[in-house]
């Protein structure tokens, strides 16, 4: 089981300009601005856990991390969150 982003659209202020999970997210269309909410939205299929969009939210804390089910990829918001791949862990080969 891995974790993946999941962005509460409650605490999200994507539509005021913040738009910094976007930016530092090094999986390309992996997190997007929805043009409907105007909130982040993150491609569950291309998330690769790294962290990196939580740790850029921490004022807000719109983005927490939890496990996908291995056999209906969807995301487990109730679950226990599993172990966070590193940077280096989620990117290589």
């Amino acid at each position: 089981m891995y974790n993946v982003a999941f962005v509460d659209d409650s605490k999200c202020i994507a539509e005021k300009g913040c738009r910094l999970c976007i930016m530092y997210c090094p999986e390309a269309d992996c997190i997007l601005l929805n043009p409907e909410s105007k909130k982040a939205v993150v491609i569950t299929s291309r998330c690769k856990g790294c962290d990196l969009c939580k740790v850029v939210c921490s004022t807000h804390n719109a983005i927490s991390m939890h496990p996908v089910d291995a056999t209906t990829g969807k995301v487990q918001l109730g679950a226990d969150q599993a172990e966070s791949a590193g940077l280096g862990q989620a990117y290589a080969g």
